[in-house]
């Protein structure tokens, strides 16, 4: 197995192409091509875990904070990013991060953060733009469920909880062949006319080559016509932050005392309590606080989350309970989600979860 096998696995499941742009997911050090001894599952690439790496024989380091998030300039050990970076490329280990492209699908950081509370009818809360397309082509009636069954297969026509979605309308196409063409029908030198079907399929950016290469391959024509746009529309199954129901409602201090219990933590920071049952929950793993609005517009009870400042708690108006639970607390079970997504696709294939809990807050 080699480390891009590893990388290839994590990003059918969270494409790069769904991190923000501020971000620095992807990896860091190393080559795709190396031959992997093993990974190193954790939060953060520190030091201490690329000790633990060399100590465990593991070449690979998968983390979800990218430990170099802006540029270096130099790498002269002076702070502990630039340690990690000497350390790491000096013993040959690759480090990968999966950070907000991890957090923008659906079943990922946050919906682990969702399995602990047993979250139901789960949605996202900021769905994500300008990451949906739609191909427009053009295929002769007979060879049209040929070309919509290959693009099907490419990953094209999923809308929601629906797959194999395409618009289909019957027109005519008119060509002449030139000199030189082998036309599947009519004739060089003569205009001829075909009655087509008009097809269309919406897909996700990054599906984008295999799309179109399944287009080619599978439509009969020599010059394959098609129109490629972008859209604006929101995609529901990718974006930040998730909203769901509990099961039954809950009174607010057995709720938050459920949070506090599945997220391991020393401490929750929370508004005042409303006197209202819990029932509506949305959360955030990681800083979320920009999220808040959104949670208050959908008729959440409750929003947990991270990094709250002091202002930020009087934003909750008593709308809901603001539940912080902790940077680290409320993304820890990433290490759990990159084991499921790896043994999952590599039945074999055992990778390592760090023994380091590299959460720099403590309480008392």
């Amino acid at each position: 197995m080699k480390i891009k096998d590893i990388i290839n696995a994590i990003e059918s499941f969270a494409p790069l192409q769904y991190q923000e742009s501020y971000d620095n997911a992807g990896l860091l050090f190393g080559h795709p091509d190396w031959e992997l001894s093993n990974a190193l599952l954790s939060l953060d690439a520190t030091e201490a875990v690329i000790d633990e790496a060399i100590a465990r024989n593991c070449n690979l380091v998968v983390a979800h904070h990218p430990i170099v998030f802006g540029g270096l300039k130099k790498i002269t050990g002076s702070n502990y990013v630039e340690r990690v970076a000497i350390k790491a490329i000096k013993h040959d280990i690759a480090v990968y991060a999966a950070h907000t492209n991890l957090d923008n699908v659906r079943d990922g950081v946050c919906g682990m953060m969702a399995q602990r509370l047993g979250l139901e009818q789960c949605r996202v809360l900021a769905p994500k733009k300008d990451v949906l397309k739609k191909l427009f082509t053009f295929v002769p009636h007979a060879e049209a469920e040929k070309v919509r069954a290959a693009l099907f297969a490419a990953g094209a026509g999923h809308i929601g909880n629906y797959s194999e979605c395409s618009f289909n309308a019957e027109g005519s196409g008119t060509f002449k062949a030139g000199a030189g063409t082998d036309p599947f029908v009519g004739q060089q030198g003569q205009r001829h006319t075909e009655p087509e079907t008009r097809l269309e399929v919406i897909f996700p950016l990054y599906l984008e080559g295999r799309v179109i290469q399944a287009l080619l391959n599978s439509h009969p024509y020599e010059e394959v016509a098609y129109d490629i746009v972008r859209l604006d529309n929101a995609y529901q199954q990718v974006g930040s932050g998730l909203i769901g129901t509990l099961a039954q409602p809950m009174e607010e201090t057995a709720f938050l005392q459920l949070v506090k219990e599945q997220f391991q933590t020393g401490c929750v920071r929370y508004t005042p309590l409303r006197g209202q049952p819990v029932k509506k929950v949305a959360l955030c793993g990681g800083a979320g606080s920009f999220l808040l609005k959104k949670a208050i517009a959908a008729g959440a009870d409750a929003y947990i989350s991270a990094d709250f400042k002091y202002h930020e708690f009087f934003d909750a108006e008593n709308q809901l309970i603001i539940a912080d639970v902790g940077h680290f607390e409320s993304e820890q079970f990433t290490v759990e989600l990159f084991y499921n997504i790896l043994t999952e696709k590599f039945r074999n294939f055992a990778p390592l979860k760090s023994t380091i809990r590299t959460n720099p807050v403590n309480y008392l």
